[in-house]
């Protein structure tokens, strides 16, 4: 059920499912008119991920692959070319914390809906999530050029925003509780992000630390 009746975007009726690119530029580009047609439009957990989440998830990780193998690793004044399976299994782990820190933000936002006034949907936590990642997940194409990476946490903040426009109009939280709603799922998105890391950083040392080769200083 909805508040009332939505109006339909431009080029499509409410409930029709946006093609992948058309979905990816409207809701980076005008996020206020396809926060209702994403509100109004089926979908499962299983539709979300398999035809969004899964694939732009993957544009980070393989753009570091390409990165790391062409221009190599600069950190504090060492640079060092990792092996092949260093770079993919790094991607690889990296990809899956991203499903799977996607996945239980979206459990705990929609946990917290009823705190903030709001009705619970799975279905429609997830799709705020997933969507709100858009530019997080795109940004991840400055990995392609390592030393730009950091762009890609950038491009992430705009995400904010999207979280913060996506909640009251899939959540049913009032325009009141929006921005408390959207600080809480930001810290949360924060702290899960940082032990997922520490927890990939952790295996990726486990498993890839024996064939990293001893960086080389530039000074």
């Amino acid at each position: 059920m909805t508040d009332g009746p939505v109006t339909p975007p431009p080029g499509g009726m409410p409930g029709a499912p946006a093609s992948l690119p058309d979905r990816v530029k409207n809701i980076l580009m005008t996020p206020k008119t396809e926060w209702p047609r994403i509100d109004a439009e089926p979908a499962t957990v299983a539709s979300i991920f398999t035809g969004y989440v899964m694939i732009l998830a993957a544009i980070g990780p393989i753009a570091s692959v390409i990165g790391q193998q062409v221009f190599g690793i600069s950190l504090f004044g060492m640079s060092w070319k990792p092996s092949i399976g260093y770079s993919i299994g790094t991607a690889v782990f990296s990809y899956i914390m991203t499903l799977a820190l996607i996945y239980v933000c979206a459990l705990i936002t929609n946990a917290l809906a009823p705190t903030f006034g709001g009705t619970q949907d799975q279905v429609k936590a997830l799709k705020v999530v997933a969507y709100s990642w858009t530019a997080g997940m795109v940004g991840g194409i400055f990995g392609l050029i390592p030393m730009l990476a950091w762009l890609g946490l950038i491009v992430m903040l705009y995400g904010f925003y999207l979280l913060y426009l996506g909640l009251p109009v899939l959540m049913r939280v009032g325009q009141d509780k929006a921005l408390g709603y959207t600080i809480v799922i930001i810290v949360v998105n924060i702290v899960l992000y940082f032990v997922m890391a520490y927890i990939v950083a952790m295996l990726v040392m486990t498993f890839f630390a024996a064939a990293m080769p001893v960086p080389t200083i530039r000074y």
